[in-house]
């Protein structure tokens, strides 16, 4: 008789019958609910005395374990009728067993977290924007790997947690599912702005001058970080920040006017009534703005000469010479503003301290003169760099290119767009978006900067909207999930099988089940983001930074304005997918171009008829890939063995992309690529990898930019080799020895800072194995 157990971690414990009745019972009442009818808790005893049989038989004298007793239950219920019942009991194990090895990963990655350094981890470098050696970077990757676990087993549905385990998709942020966060946001300042805000610790008042406009600028980026697991940008900070210019030259304007007045008129009025009378009289004209007229400054005169009693010529020189100090005043303080702008990014934590905020900015066509000077200050900034000459991280800078505006010598902003491809080719932003992009042009209104298409750094884009006004302020994605392409090339391709050419027809079939599979995840996550209420998100929603939250109530559901947000799919390794399909991938070959291009075009359909059957904004984006990179590669790996040009490498190549490792012209791969930037709605980018300094050579700096430009590229940037010293401060290109000092490197290596996924992230040793790899494999685009 058995009366003896073996457990799973080799403990022996008595054999207890009744567990083996009430989980048949169980398996039993499920079936019985489905059908309408009660499950009969007798017939799972006289069962568990069929299997109790079955056992004794086969293991006398032996003690069974676990996995012994479940088969021989499978076995006993499919032999005496109760297929049904078996099938919910194999689902059931299966489940069970899911959870165990959930745990038993758990417990693996807790331990890597916990006792490996982050060069010995991929797990502590999977955000390259988090330092994994630090306290608060260790505790916020615990309650990462612990969230992800209870979301797979408890939150999401098991064909989307298997689908992402088994390396079919993958479910980005999943540690923040729960939770019900928001991806990114377009964060519009001017409405920020307007009357102040609230931090959630105390009230901010609206800024009266450039230094305050900067710094609560940082500050609502930093607070609305804290609500999102995404990214935060600013679509128009040009035209936000201008007012910041105006206020703070009309303030200087009559405080200079006040010292040119009492060297007139010695102390014969007083300070504050002379500053007052200015003011009013600037207000009375509108003459205190960078842009005055000669019209205008003269009403201004013929006032001050009057009140004051002062010759209107001297008048007239007083003010010219209180224009140029008040102008050079303005623009030193707007300076030291975006200088604090970008400081304050690159310090200020976030997420309980752990990170900086992921802030993008967008700027360069505002062609007001208060604008103008917000643009240049703030490239100015980043070309100074940080305190000892670092390239700063954040915020990421996008340089709008419009034709009429900043593209030819003869527009107004043309200084503004030379100057962004100096500070690119030194500090690798800004990158380049481009308004005349035919996919966002068809939304360009002149003089309505919120029709300007824009871009967060990483390459997210939010504009076409089936729910409402089309606009990119105060909308955002909600979450996106990632195809593994390759996978269904490999399965369906000529690279592991006898056939001559590709089974498109089975590849298009499992192609339209995994994109059904991931429209149906986002909108189960949709649906717990929209259970949501404004209270969970303090900042984005109490503050009415996300579009319409302003109108809600503090204990309101969210659902009827996150649904202007973007549900988004996104895909990876196009190159490998073509690779196994045909043998080659569309950077060598015509047909795989127009398969690619077929099969991307394919998906972006497919999108389109999700958002006019469920009325949201389902959407394609090029999957910027940073931890995901090779994530999938392993897994198949594993599954299908080294496939030449497939699984040989440490990574697939991102999105679209033409392989980093395949020589070819920069005009050329611009044509390549360009076609999928329109079929991508959600996002895209595309680079260029040049060597050495191309600071010296601006102008073919420029010839590849207007190549993006022509060829419908929507955002794009240039890469280059950017190292720093850290002895002497030395920034450019380093070989084996410092051009400045002449210093080798040793104990103290060289910074070499790289460009992934659209951002820069800092130097080498944060990236994961897998982007080392693929940064290493690049060649450049001669």
């Amino acid at each position: 008789m058995i009366d003896k157990v073996k457990k799973r971690d080799g403990r022996l414990i008595p054999f207890n019958p009744e567990k083996i009745t009430r989980a048949i019972f169980l398996a039993a009442s499920e079936v019985a609910n489905k059908e309408g009818i009660t499950a009969d808790y007798q017939i799972a005893s006289e069962l568990t005395e069929e299997v109790r049989k079955l056992l004794n038989r086969k293991f006398a004298g032996k003690i069974p374990s676990v996995e012994d007793i479940q088969d021989a239950v499978t076995k006993v219920l499919i032999e005496t009728g109760h297929a049904k019942t078996s099938e919910t009991y194999i689902l059931y194990r299966a489940e069970r067993s899911r959870i165990r090895n959930s745990r038993s990963r758990l417990m693996k990655t807790i331990e890597d977290i916990t006792f490996l350094d982050a060069n010995e981890s991929d797990i502590k470098r999977e955000n390259a924007n988090i330092n994994g050696n630090t306290a608060m970077g260790t505790m916020l990757q615990y309650g990462s790997a612990v969230s992800k676990e209870f979301c797979k087993d408890f939150i999401i549905k098991n064909e989307h947690s298997m689908a992402h385990d088994n390396g079919e998709i993958h479910i980005h942020d999943m540690d923040f599912l729960n939770m019900g966060t928001l991806t990114c946001c377009q964060i519009d300042l001017k409405k920020v702005f307007s009357g102040g805000f609230s931090t959630g610790h105390g009230f901010l008042r609206e800024p009266q001058d450039i230094m305050s406009y900067a710094a609560l600028a940082a500050i609502a980026i930093q607070s609305n970080q804290n609500d999102q697991h995404g990214g935060q940008s600013i679509p128009t900070f040009d035209y936000a920040l201008s007012e910041g210019v105006k206020k703070t030259f009309k303030k200087l304007y009559a405080e200079n006017f006040y010292k040119a007045l009492f060297m007139v008129l010695g102390n014969a009025f007083e300070r504050k009534a002379i500053i007052d009378s200015i003011l009013k009289i600037t207000d009375e004209t509108d003459s205190a703005k960078i842009s005055v007229s000669d019209e205008e400054k003269n009403i201004e005169a013929q006032k001050i000469s009057k009140v004051y009693s002062i010759d209107f010529e001297q008048v007239r020189k007083l003010q010219a010479f209180v224009y140029d100090e008040t102008l050079f005043e303005t623009d030193r303080k707007t300076y030291q503003a975006m200088e604090a702008f970008i400081h304050n990014l690159n310090t200020m934590h976030s997420r309980a301290g752990a990170q900086v905020p992921f802030s993008s900015v967008n700027f360069g066509t505002d062609i007001s003169e208060e604008g103008r000077m917000i643009s240049k200050n703030l490239m100015l900034s980043q070309e100074k760099g940080l305190g000892n000459g670092e390239t700063p991280i954040f915020p990421i800078l996008i340089f709008k290119v419009k034709e009429g505006i900043n593209l030819n010598k003869e527009d107004k902003n043309y200084d503004l767009f030379r100057l962004a491809m100096r500070v690119s080719s030194k500090r690798l932003f800004p990158n380049f978006s481009f308004i005349d992009a035919p996919f966002n042009i068809k939304y360009y209104q002149p003089d309505k900067p919120e029709t300007e298409v824009v871009y967060m750094g990483c390459r997210t884009r939010v504009m076409g909207n089936v729910c409402g006004q089309e606009q990119s302020m105060g909308r955002g994605n909600l979450s996106f999930t990632t195809l593994n392409l390759p996978r269904l090339g490999i399965k369906y391709g000529i690279k592991t099988s006898d056939r001559n050419t590709a089974d498109l027809d089975g590849f298009f079939v499992e192609l339209d089940e995994k994109i059904n599979l991931i429209g149906e995840q986002l909108l189960e996550r949709f649906e717990i983001q929209a259970s949501k209420k404004v209270k969970n998100f303090p900042f984005l929603m109490g503050q009415g930074i996300w579009k319409g939250s302003e109108n809600l109530g503090w204990d309101d559901e969210l659902r009827d304005i996150i649904k202007e947000g973007t549900l988004t799919m996104g895909f990876i390794g196009l190159a490998e997918c073509l690779i196994a399909l045909t043998g080659k991938h569309h950077g060598e070959d015509e047909n795989s171009r127009a398969l690619g291009e077929k099969i991307i075009r394919h998906i972006r359909n497919k999108m389109d008829e999700m958002s006019e059957a469920h009325k949201l904004n389902y959407s394609l984006i090029a999957t910027p890939a940073e931890g995901l990179s090779g994530r999938f590669t392993r897994i198949d790996r594993k599954l299908f063995g080294e496939i030449e040009g497939v699984t040989d490498k440490d990574y697939y190549t991102n999105s679209f992309h033409v392989p980093v490792y395949y020589k070819l012209s920069a005009y050329e791969k611009i044509q390549i690529e360009a076609p999928y930037h329109e079929l991508t709605n959600a996002g895209h980018i595309s680079y260029i990898e040049l060597d050495g300094n191309p600071s010296s050579n601006l102008d073919a700096f420029e010839t590849i930019i207007r190549a993006m430009k022509d060829s419908g590229i929507g955002y794009g940037s240039i890469n280059h080799p950017l190292d720093r010293d850290p002895v002497c401060g030395y920034n450019g290109v380093i070989g084996d020895t410092c051009p400045s000092c002449g210093r080798e490197e040793g104990d103290v290596p060289f910074e070499r800072i790289r460009r992934i996924t659209g951002y820069l992230v800092g130097t080498l040793d944060r990236f994961n194995d897998a982007k080392k790899s693929e940064v290493n494999d690049r060649v450049k685009h001669i």
